[in-house]
C-alpha cells in the first residue's frame, strides 16, 4: 500500500467515525436565544413547550443504546450500533459498518468494512482489520486526539472536533427549536413505541452567528437542514432524522434510541497496539496542521 493511500484511509476513518458519532447523537446546539420571537403561533408555542420538555428529559438520561445510519453523497454510507453516554463529553462504543460509497470500496480492499470505535473524553479510537494493521506495524487501533484534529487545515478537523465534543441526543431537539416552521405531525409508532412526531426546517442564516452549530453547518456548505424527531410518553427522544445538502453531496442521518440510562463503558486500547493519527501522518509525509 502506498503512503498516500494509508493517509487517505486514516483520514476517511476519522471522518466516518466523527459522522457516526454525530449521527448517533447530532449536531451541537446554538439556535436563537429566544425561539418564541414575534409571530409565533399558539400551535408552535405548544410544540416548543413539548420540545423543551424532551430536551431536558433526554439530557438528564445521560446514556442510551443507539442504532444509526449515515449517507454522504457518493462518498460513504454507514451503519452504526452501540451504546453512548454524554454525562461528561461523549463516551462509549459503536460498531461502524461501511455499506456503500467510494470509502466502502476502499475499506473493502483493506478488510476493514466493519470496525469498532471507542469514544473517550480526549480522543476516539478506530480498530482496523489485519491487512491495514500490517501497514501500521501490526497495530490495530488508530487514535484520533480531538486537540490535534482541531489543528488540521481547511476547517474539516475543527468541524470533526466540534461534532464529537458537542454532541448529545438532546441537541437534535435544540436544533429543531431553532426552526421557524416547527410543527407537530402527530402520533406514530417507532419500534413498537407510540411517539409524537415533530418536524421543521432550520435556516442556517437564522442561527446565532457565533454558535458551534452555525460554524459546523457553514463549513460544510449547508444553508438549510430538515429535522424530524419522535418523542415518547416519557419525553425521551426515540428517533431523529436530519437531511441537508453539503459541499460533498446530500447528507442524511437517522438514529434510533432505546434503553436510556444503560451502563456505558469504553476502555482505552493498549498503547502497544495503538498508532497515533498525528504520528501516522508524519510517517506518511505530511498532513499536519495548517501554518
Amino acid at each position: 500500500m502506498t503512503r498516500s493511500r494509508v493517509r487517505r484511509v486514516a483520514l476517511a476513518l476519522a471522518a466516518a467515525t466523527a459522522l457516526a458519532g454525530a449521527a448517533a447523537c447530532t449536531s451541537s446546539g446554538g439556535g436563537p436565544e429566544d425561539p418564541d420571537r414575534k409571530g409565533t403561533t399558539a400551535h408552535r408555542n405548544r410544540s416548543l413547550a413539548a420540545l423543551r420538555s424532551a430536551e431536558h428529559a433526554t439530557h438528564r438520561a445521560r446514556s442510551a443504546r443507539v442504532r444509526s445510519s449515515t449517507a454522504l453523497g457518493s462518498v460513504m454510507s454507514t451503519k452504526a450500533e452501540g451504546a453512548l453516554g454524554w454525562k461528561d463529553g461523549l463516551t462509549g462504543t459503536l460498531t461502524i459498518t461501511y455499506t456503500g460509497g467510494s470509502t466502502a470500496e476502499l475499506m473493502r480492499t483493506l478488510d476493514s468494512t466493519s470496525l469498532e470505535t471507542r469514544y473517550l473524553q480526549d480522543a476516539y479510537y478506530a480498530k482496523v482489520g489485519e491487512r491495514f494493521a500490517r501497514q501500521l506495524g501490526g497495530r490495530h487501533w488508530i487514535k484520533y486526539t480531538y486537540d490535534y484534529l482541531a489543528t488540521l487545515g481547511g476547517g474539516s478537523g475543527a468541524m470533526m472536533t466540534d461534532l464529537m465534543r458537542n454532541t448529545t441526543p438532546n441537541q437534535s431537539v435544540r436544533l429543531l427549536l431553532a426552526s421557524e416552521d416547527v410543527r407537530k405531525v402527530g402520533a406514530e409508532k417507532v419500534a413498537g413505541v407510540t411517539a409524537t412526531h415533530y418536524s421543521g426546517t432550520v435556516d442556517v442564516a437564522d442561527l446565532a452567528g457565533g454558535s458551534a452549530l452555525h460554524k459546523q453547518l457553514t463549513q460544510a456548505g449547508v444553508t438549510t437542514e430538515t429535522v424530524d424527531i419522535w418523542v415518547d410518553g416519557k419525553d425521551l427522544l426515540v428517533k431523529k432524522a436530519e437531511k441537508a445538502d453539503t459541499a460533498n453531496g446530500a447528507l442524511t442521518q437517522t438514529a434510533y434510541y432505546s434503553d436510556y440510562g444503560v451502563k456505558v463503558s469504553a476502555d482505552r486500547p493498549p498503547a502497544a497496539d495503538t498508532e497515533d493519527f498525528r504520528t501516522l501522518l508524519k510517517k506518511q509525509g505530511g498532513g499536519g496542521p495548517a501554518s
